[in-house]
C-alpha cells in the first residue's frame, strides 16, 4: 500500500501557498528557540486573530457562547487555544495537541568559573541529545532572568549578526586517539558540555579577572548580578536562522522541528475553521514533553482539565463536574508529534513499508512506544477508519509508520496521558530527518499537508 508523493498533486496556486506557509513557519521557528517565546509567538498570533483572555473572562464572569475564541497561557511555557462550537462541550472537544520544548542544553544556576584564562557556564542537557553533535558549533542564549524585585529580564545572545556566540569545544584530532576509540555515547560526557562565554582579563582584577570582566558585562548591559542566575532559565541553542533546504527548496533545515512543526501547524489550522465550528475546537501546546511531560507545564498535570472545567462553568447553566468528566471522555485527539521520516543512509534500523517517508504527507502512528509497545497509546480501529474518511474526503495526502523497526525503534508523546480520560486519540506528525539533532530536516509538503489535515479533523471529527 505504497502512499502517493505529496508534491506531484500541487499546481501553481498550491506551490505558491506552500512556499508562504513554509515561510511563515521559519519566521516562527527563528522567533520561538523556547517554549516562553514559541507560547508568547502562539498568543500573539491568537490576540491577532480575534482570541481573547480565558483568565479575563474568568474573572468578569463572562458567559461564553458558540464562536467565541479564548486562549489559556500556563506560566508562560503551556498555551491553549479554544474556538467554541455550537455543540455543548458534554459532546467533546476536537483537539490537536503538540509540545512546543525542544532537546537542548541548560545553565545549571551556579554556572560560572574560571579555568586557565577562560570563563565557562557549568550546563545540563535537556532531553534525548547525541552530546558530541552540539561540540564545535555556534550556540545562542535564550532564556529569562528573575530578579528579586519581581522584574524579568529576557536573555537573547547570538542571533543578531553582530552578536557574539558562545561553543563547546571538542579535543583537536590530532590528540584524539583515545577519544575516538570510546563509544559514540562515551566521547562528550554530560559535564563536558560546559560553554565557553569569554577570554579576556577585567584591568586590575587579580582574583578570576576573566570571569570578573564576563560578570561586568552581564551588569552593565542586562543589569543581572552573578547571583541572579539562581532564579534564571537559560538555554543554550543552535545559533542561527532555519534554512530552505536542496537545490529544489523542497525542505527546511532547521532547529527545533521537533515538535515546533506541528505546533505551528496546529496554530495555521485553527485560523481555518469557521466562524462557529460544529464542536469546540483546541490547539494544546504543552511544555516538557521531551523529559516525560512533567512538572506543573507538562502535560502530567492538570491545566488541561482545568481549562475544560471554566469553560463547562462560563457556558452551561449550572457546573457539573460530570459535565467535566463528560466533555473529556467523549473529546477526539490528534496528539501531533513528529515521526522518524525514512532515511535511506540509516535504512537498517526502519522496516521500510511501514516507516514514513518525505514528503508522502502527514503521518499516523497507530502506536508509538518501544518493546512491545511499552508506553504506547495504540490507537483504536474504530477512530482510524474515521480519520481515513476524514483524510480522504478531503483529498489529504496521509501515510502511516511506525518508530523504527521493532526491538530498535521507540519513544513517547503526549497521546497516552491524554487518552486517561477515555477520549480517543492517535498520534499525528511530520516526518523528520536527523530528529533530536541541533539541526533537523523536513519537507514543506509535509508541513502543508498537516496544516490541511489539522484544520479538517478539527472541523468534521465528531
Amino acid at each position: 500500500m505504497e502512499r502517493k508523493n505529496a508534491w506531484k498533486n500541487y499546481d501553481e496556486k498550491e506551490l505558491e501557498a506552500l512556499e508562504a506557509l513554509s515561510g511563515r513557519y521559519r519566521a516562527f521557528l527563528d522567533n520561538g528557540k523556547t517554549e516562553r517565546e514559541c507560547a508568547k509567538q502562539a498568543m500573539a498570533l491568537a490576540e491577532k486573530n480575534g482570541y481573547t483572555s480565558l483568565e479575563d473572562a474568568i474573572r468578569a464572569g463572562k458567559r461564553l457562547n458558540p464562536g467565541d475564541k479564548v486562549y489559556f497561557v500556563c506560566m508562560g511555557k503551556s498555551i491553549m487555544l479554544f474556538h467554541l462550537g455550537r455543540q455543548p462541550l458534554e459532546s467533546g472537544i476536537n483537539i490537536v495537541g503538540a509540545h512546543i520544548d525542544s532537546p537542548r542544553i541548560d545553565i545549571k544556576q551556579n554556572p560560572f568559573y574560571e579555568d586557565t584564562d577562560l570563563v565557562y557556564a557549568d550546563t545540563h542537557y535537556y532531553g534525548g541529545i547525541k552530546k558530541y553533535q552540539w561540540v564545535a558549533r555556534a550556540l545562542a542564549l535564550h532564556g529569562v532572568i528573575a530578579k528579586k524585585d519581581g522584574s524579568l529580564v529576557e536573555i537573547v545572545i547570538g542571533e543578531d549578526e553582530s552578536d557574539p556566540v558562545l561553543c563547546v569545544s571538542d579535543l583537536l584530532i590530532h590528540l584524539a586517539q583515545e577519544q575516538m576509540a570510546k563509544k559514540a555515547g562515551e566521547v562528550i560526557t554530560g559535564e563536558g558540555l560546559d560553554i565557553i562565554l569569554g577570554g579576556r582579563p577585567l584591568a586590575g582584577e587579580e582574583k578570576e579577572p576573566v570571569k570578573a570582566l564576563m560578570l561586568s558585562i552581564l551588569k552593565e548591559r542586562y543589569g543581572i548580578e552573578e547571583e541572579d542566575m539562581l532564579s534564571a532559565e537559560l538555554e543554550a541553542v543552535p545559533a542561527g536562522k532555519a534554512r530552505d533546504l536542496g537545490l529544489d527548496r523542497s525542505m527546511i533545515l532547521g532547529y527545533g522541528h521537533d515538535d515546533r512543526v506541528c505546533a505551528y501547524a496546529e496554530l495555521e489550522a485553527m485560523l481555518l475553521l469557521p466562524a462557529v465550528p460544529e464542536y469546540t475546537c483546541c490547539c494544546l501546546l504543552a511544555d516538557k514533553e521531551e523529559i516525560g511531560s512533567v512538572g506543573a507545564t507538562g502535560m502530567r498535570a492538570h491545566y488541561f482539565e482545568n481549562a475544560v472545567a471554566e469553560l463547562v462553568n462560563l457556558t452551561c447553566d449550572r457546573y457539573s463536574e460530570l459535565t467535566v468528566r463528560r466533555a473529556l471522555k467523549n473529546s477526539r485527539m490528534l496528539s501531533c508529534d513528529v515521526s522518524a521520516g525514512y532515511d535511506p543512509l540509516y535504512a537498517s534500523a526502519f522496516e521500510k513499508k511501514n516507516a514514513a517517508l518525505l514528503g508522502r504527507g502527514v503521518c499516523y502512528n497507530k502506536f508509538t512506544g518501544s518493546r512491545g509497545k511499552s508506553g504506547s497509546n495504540d490507537a483504536n480501529a474504530e477512530f482510524i477508519g474515521k480519520l481515513r474518511r476524514i483524510m480522504d474526503d478531503n483529498g489529504i495526502t496521509w501515510q502511516t509508520a511506525e518508530l523504527g523497526k521493532v526491538d530498535v525503534g521507540g519513544g513517547g508523546t503526549i497521546a497516552y496521558i491524554c487518552a486517561l480520560y477515555g477520549m480517543e486519540v492517535i498520534d499525528s506528525g511530520v516526518p523528520v530527518l536527523s530528529m533530536h539533532a541541533p539541526q533537523e530536516i523536513i519537507s514543506k509538503a509535509d508541513l502543508y499537508e498537516a496544516v490541511k489535515a489539522y484544520a479538517a479533523f478539527m472541523k468534521e471529527a465528531k
